[in-house]
């Protein structure tokens, strides 16, 4: 026994030795790493001490520690409130419509690409496709809102025209077109981008695959489903986890800059624009605190409860 603790306790030496090695013949790349570590410790770990405000009284001049406590008091009030319904119908059934229409809007453009063979086409394309993830949300929504205006609206005067209408639609002022114009937008702004990682994962598929395929009479499309899917699945079950452990964020700059009409504050009122209502304009940060840690708690759920179940699979974050 004392033979193989001996062993034992070398090999851990030697694994702990070979880390230390490692560590410092990469120093620089280990250098480069540092500054986003620290941005992470900084902005994310140490905030992380106001989530106390949640259980208190919080008074923004006596601070954290001199403010009461009032235990779970918040986390009542936004449970009994009279818009708890509303908020979390509207988080949830935004947030399904993206996941179910926004998470395989990606895959289907990197597979549609892959297929494309005149570069000059596809590059004009993904160009096209890649560029609104890099405009801000101001920018889109106010692109967005001149598309959909009443007043020379591009889609009024197109409808009209295509005698569809007879009188232009205020589309962002009906709360029935709402969710359909916020997802669509969704869609267009984040689908190139998205399609970067599966493209790249397309890319490392190996071509004798394709060949072995063509020659027992496979055609493209039976290659796409054979194939192509089945060897990015492992990339589409990461994403998935991740989109998964996100269906409580619906979205914060998007909804806040599309849904400021009064009109659709029954359809565009989300945890995280009730967040910012409440603990931003109306000043209760204690309660607007509650309700941001209560989100988070389920969202953490969520995740591990996916990752749980892709790791049947083996194909889970953890």
């Amino acid at each position: 026994m004392a033979q193989l603790a001996a062993i034992t306790k070398e090999k851990a030496v030697k694994k702990k030795r070979g880390v230390a090695y490692r560590m410092i013949k990469q120093w620089d790349i280990q250098l480069m790493v540092i500054p986003a570590l620290l941005l992470i410790f900084v902005f994310s770990y140490i905030p992380m001490y106001g989530v106390l405000m949640a259980f208190q009284d919080y008074n923004l001049f006596e601070g954290f520690w001199a403010s009461p406590w009032v235990g779970f008091k918040h986390f009542s009030m936004f449970f009994h409130s009279p818009e708890f319904w509303s908020i979390i119908r509207n988080t949830i059934i935004i947030s399904l419509l993206k996941f179910v229409i926004g998470f395989p809007a990606p895959i289907f453009l990197a597979l549609v690409l892959n297929e494309v063979r005149h570069m000059a086409f596809k590059r004009v394309i993904q160009t096209v496709s890649y560029l609104p993830h890099f405009l801000s949300w101001v920018i889109v929504a106010g692109f967005t809102m001149s598309i959909l205006s009443t007043d020379n609206g591009s889609l009024n005067i197109l409808l009209q025209k295509l005698h569809l209408i007879n009188e232009p639609v205020g589309f962002l002022g009906k709360a029935e077109y709402f969710w359909g114009i916020l997802v669509s937008t969704n869609v267009w702004k984040e689908i190139g981008f998205g399609s970067i990682v599966y493209l790249a994962a397309i890319a490392g598929i190996n071509p004798s695959l394709y060949e072995a395929a063509a020659m027992d009479g496979a055609g493209r499309i039976k290659q796409i489903f054979m194939i192509t899917i089945p060897s990015i699945i492992p990339v589409i079950s990461i994403f998935m986890i991740l989109a998964i452990g996100n269906l409580l964020s619906a979205g914060f700059e998007d909804i806040l800059l599309l849904g400021s009409n009064p009109v659709l504050r029954d359809v565009a009122n989300v945890i995280d624009t009730y967040v910012y209502r409440v603990g931003i304009t109306n000043q209760r940060y204690s309660y607007a605190t509650a309700v941001g840690l209560f989100k988070a708690v389920i969202s953490v759920g969520m995740l591990t409860f996916a990752n749980m179940f892709a790791r049947r699979s083996g194909n889970s974050l953890w």
